[in-house]
C-alpha cells in the first residue's frame, strides 16, 4: 500500500498589487519582532526599566539582525559568488538570510546599545532578549516552511511532506522541527526566567539559550539538505560548524555561573548580579 504524504504547495506570496508584495516569510519575520516587542515590554515593566527605551533597543536589534543575517548568508554559504558580485549583497529582497549571521548581528547590536545605556548591561540584555529570540526563531522557521525553503532530506516517515514547489519527493519538514525546538526552548527559558535566582544571576539564561538553540541546530542539520553552495566532504556541514562556537560560549557562561565566576572569562565582576536584586 502506497503511503499518501502531505503535499505542501502554498505560494510564498500572500498578496501582490503593483510594486507592493506581501510574503509569508516577511509576515512571520515581522511577527517575530512584534512579539519580541510585546515580550520585552512585559519584561521591562516587571523589572522597573524604562519602557520608552525599547524603541531604540528594537531598532538596534532589527538592523543588527538584518545586516548580520545577510552578510552571514553571503559570506558563509556562497562566498565565491558574492565576493565576485559584491553589489548582489545589497539585494536583500532577493532572499538569503543566515541565522548564525543574525545571531552575531544581534550580539553586536546589544554591545552597541549597552555601551550607550550604562544601566542595561550586555549580559542583562542578553538574558532578556533570549526569550523573544527563541520565540521569534520559531516564527521565522515557520516562515521558511511557508516558503518551501531550507527543506529536509528525502524520507519515508509517515509525517513527511512533499514540497510541490521543489519536487515530488517526501521530505523531512525540517523547518517545523526547528520551529518546535525553538518554541520548546522558549518555554524552558520562560520557566527559568520566572525563578528569582536565575533571573538575577547574569549569564544563566543566555548560557541556556545559546547551548540549547545551537545544540538543537547541530542535531537537526542532519535532517536537512545542505545549504552551502560548496561541497564539504566532512561529517558536519557549514551550519553545524558555525553552531559549535555558540554552544561553547553558552556552556562557558553556564560554567562561569556554576563555579561562581572562578575563571572570569565571560563574567569579570562576580558581584555584578547583586545590583539587580
Amino acid at each position: 500500500m502506497t503511503h499518501r504524504y502531505f503535499v505542501w504547495d502554498i505560494s510564498p506570496v500572500i498578496f501582490s498589487a503593483g510594486p507592493v508584495t506581501i510574503r509569508w516569510y516577511g509576515l512571520f519575520f515581522a511577527g517575530a519582532f512584534v512579539a519580541g516587542h510585546i515580550l520585552m515590554t512585559a519584561v521591562y515593566k516587571k523589572e522597573g526599566r524604562p519602557v520608552q527605551d525599547l524603541s531604540s533597543l528594537m531598532n538596534h536589534l532589527l538592523l543588527g539582525t538584518i545586516i548580520g543575517a545577510r552578510l552571514g548568508h553571503c559570506l558563509f554559504y556562497d562566498p565565491v559568488y558574492y565576493l565576485g558580485h559584491p553589489v548582489q549583497i545589497l539585494k536583500i529582497w532577493e532572499g538569503g538570510l543566515a541565522s548564525h549571521g543574525g545571531a552575531a548581528g544581534i550580539l553586536a547590536a546589544l554591545l552597541i546599545y549597552s555601551y550607550k545605556k550604562k544601566d542595561q548591561g550586555f549580559l542583562w540584555l542578553m538574558d532578556r532578549i533570549a526569550l523573544p529570540a527563541a520565540f521569534g526563531g520559531g516564527l521565522i522557521r515557520t516562515g521558511n516552511f511557508f516558503n518551501s525553503e531550507i527543506i529536509g532530506r528525502p524520507t519515508a516517515m509517515p509525517w513527511a511532506v512533499v514540497f510541490q514547489r521543489v519536487d515530488s519527493l517526501p521530505r523531512h519538514p525540517s523547518q517545523l522541527y526547528e520551529s518546535i525546538a525553538c518554541l520548546l526552548i522558549f518555554i524552558i527559558l520562560g520557566m527559568t526566567y520566572r525563578k528569582d535566582t536565575a533571573r538575577n544571576t547574569e549569564g544563566v539564561i543566555s548560557g541556556l539559550f545559546l547551548t540549547l538553540v545551537f545544540s538543537s541546530r547541530i542535531a537537526l542539520e542532519f535532517f536537512k539538505v545542505p545549504q552551502a553552495a560548496y561541497n564539504t566532504e566532512m561529517f558536519l556541514n557549514t551550519g553545524q560548524w558555525l553552531s559549535i562556537p555558540f554552544v561553547l560560549v553558552g556552556m562557558g557562561l553556564i560554567a562561569e555561573v556554576w563555579t561562581d565566576h572562578r575563571f572570569g572569562i565571560f563574567i569579570k565582576d562576580k558581584d555584578a548580579n547583586k545590583k539587580w536584586e
